[in-house]
């Protein structure tokens, strides 16, 4: 029997069928989740901002899709917009994993306490850390934005959950300085995993890019996983 659905339908902006960067070891989809209440400038997925649009994707067609790559896949992922936004995810993780999957999550951090809730079912958590709390308010235009983030860093420090701490950043955002210092307060918090991406400009340029390349080996110092995801 096919596990319950959630009473009021996760609102989809749509999926991704297949993906081995995703969700690190694992064969996965991607499930993208309506709505967020923060507005980077440099969000990629901006379609999917608006929480009151119609969902393009029913839950109920994405539930099928899944049903039948059992055996095909090993995960999915709840992507976003962001999924910790929408009351339904957790029914919608237990469905999921009730059809056999390992469930990841990629989150901005913006609600620690239901982050905690769910905790328990998740296998891997790509977490967004934009900045030090400082910068955070001028990045996402929400204020407060920063404290929520570094909560759900401790959140997940403190689940023994794995996960990654992702930080996109060109020149504009804030100086290399201020790079350095996000790096030195992850270490001390005990990160192990960090990815620095390239933040795309309407150009298709990073300002700044080239400076971040020549200090891999600074930045990349004590953590066990780094990554330069770059332009």
């Amino acid at each position: 029997m096919p596990p319950a659905t959630p009473a009021d339908p996760l609102r989809l902006g749509g999926l991704t069928p297949l993906t081995t960067i995703d969700f690190p070891g694992r064969l996965a989809a991607v499930l993208y989740c309506q709505g967020c209440p923060w507005r980077c400038g440099y969000c990629h997925n901006p379609g999917l901002l608006d929480a009151t649009a119609p969902p393009a994707l029913p839950w109920t067609e994405a539930l099928a899709f899944l049903q039948r790559r059992r055996g095909l896949l090993d995960g999915v992922v709840f992507s976003g917009g962001e999924p910790t936004l929408q009351a339904t995810l957790p029914a919608a993780i237990e469905a999921v994993r009730g059809l056999g999957f390992a469930v990841a999550l990629h989150t901005g951090g913006m609600y620690p306490q239901r982050l905690a809730a769910l905790a328990p079912q998740l296998d891997w958590v790509g977490l967004d850390i934009k900045a030090a709390p400082a910068h955070y308010d001028a990045i996402t235009a929400t204020p407060g934005s920063g404290g929520r983030a570094w909560a759900a860093l401790d959140v997940l420090l403190a689940s023994g959950v794995p996960f990654e701490c992702r930080t996109t950043w060109h020149a504009g955002l804030y100086d290399l300085d201020a790079l350095h210092a996000i790096a030195d307060a992850l270490r001390q918090r005990g990160v192990r995993h960090w990815a620095v991406q390239a933040c795309r400009t309407a150009a298709g340029t990073t300002p700044g890019w080239p400076m971040v390349a020549e200090q891999v080996a600074a930045l990349r110092a004590g953590f066990e996983g780094f990554a330069l995801r770059g332009a």
